[in-house]
């Protein structure tokens, strides 16, 4: 089951196919730097579709940020599978919506998920060097470097840790 969450301003929901445009707009554009991008939309289809198809196999995905239960302005996912050495938590957001706490507020939640409900044991988020802000995004959520961590084959990310909550 895929779950809704909902954060005082945010409610953090599934994908549907109507988020494909502005979710491969999004991996299009310069903002997927960090992320292997741009990407053409085949590319974006195989991002989309992976963090759909996620959850049915392993209870973890993608959800769609959307202030007030509106129009998504971004997407906040838990990852595993053969690309990941262990569960990923990552954020993106639309152009224009950064510095209004949304990657921050929807991170938090699903990582609280992931670590409560969910019950992981591992969670970390895999972060390009050059990419300050979300390295202070998984600083702000309380991870720290492990540079010890496994990472993603062909990639050198840093890679930030989340304690589980009865750690925390």
């Amino acid at each position: 089951m895929i779950p809704t969450l909902t954060t005082d301003r945010l409610t953090l929901r599934p994908c549907s196919l109507a988020d494909f445009p502005a979710y491969a707009a999004c991996l299009a554009s310069p903002r997927a730097r960090f992320m292997g991008g741009p990407l053409d939309t085949a590319g974006a289809w195989s991002y989309f579709t992976n963090d759909v198809a996620q959850w049915p196999l392993l209870g973890l995905g993608g959800l769609m940020i959307c202030p007030g239960g509106g129009t998504p302005v971004g997407q906040v996912a838990v990852c595993h599978g053969p690309i990941f050495p262990e569960p990923e938590l990552g954020w993106f957001l639309y152009d224009g919506n950064e510095g209004q706490g949304f990657a921050f507020e929807a991170a938090r939640a699903l990582c609280d998920w992931a670590l409560g409900p969910r019950a992981l044991t591992a969670l970390v988020s895999y972060i390009a060097p050059a990419n300050h802000a979300s390295i202070r995004l998984a600083e702000r959520l309380g991870g720290w470097r492990d540079d010890a961590a496994a990472t993603p084959a062909g990639i050198k990310p840093l890679t930030y840790r989340y304690a589980p909550l009865a750690a925390a």
